[in-house]
């Protein structure tokens, strides 16, 4: 291969980069649905004052997200998911859209969950079982 072809070939791969780039800068998704986040059919959600909870289950994993009811600014949120016998995994800090996706792998044991916005919080008992 010459070097003009290798010249051609990074130019190309250059102006693919840049076009995708302008292309997620054009499309920002700022009205992504937090229902995209996690895969899997949602099992549960767990409303709260400020926000929910959404949980999803698919092969033996269990995933939630916390959505608050206004968007759009920081806030603090959470979201813990734990499977019986195992560790908590959470998700917390100030997000603007949502806290997680936080997924663990349940196999056929419960799993309760909790997630908070703000001031307002929801927990789960044990579910799934």
């Amino acid at each position: 291969m010459d070097g003009a072809a290798i010249r051609r070939r990074l130019a190309l791969g250059l102006a693919v980069l840049a076009g995708s780039g302008a292309l997620a800068l054009a499309l920002p998704g700022t009205a992504q649905a937090a229902d995209s986040t996690c895969a899997g059919r949602q099992v549960k959600t767990l409303a709260f004052a400020t926000g929910s909870v959404r949980v999803y289950r698919q092969d033996g994993y269990v995933c939630a997200v916390t959505v608050p009811k206004q968007a759009g600014r920081a806030q603090s949120m959470s979201v813990t998911v734990q499977a019986r016998g195992l560790r908590p995994v959470t998700d917390k800090g100030r997000f603007t859209q949502r806290a997680g996706p936080v997924t663990v792998y349940a196999g056929h044991r419960c799993v309760r969950v909790s997630g908070s916005v703000a001031a307002g919080s929801a927990t789960s008992g044990w579910f799934l079982c």
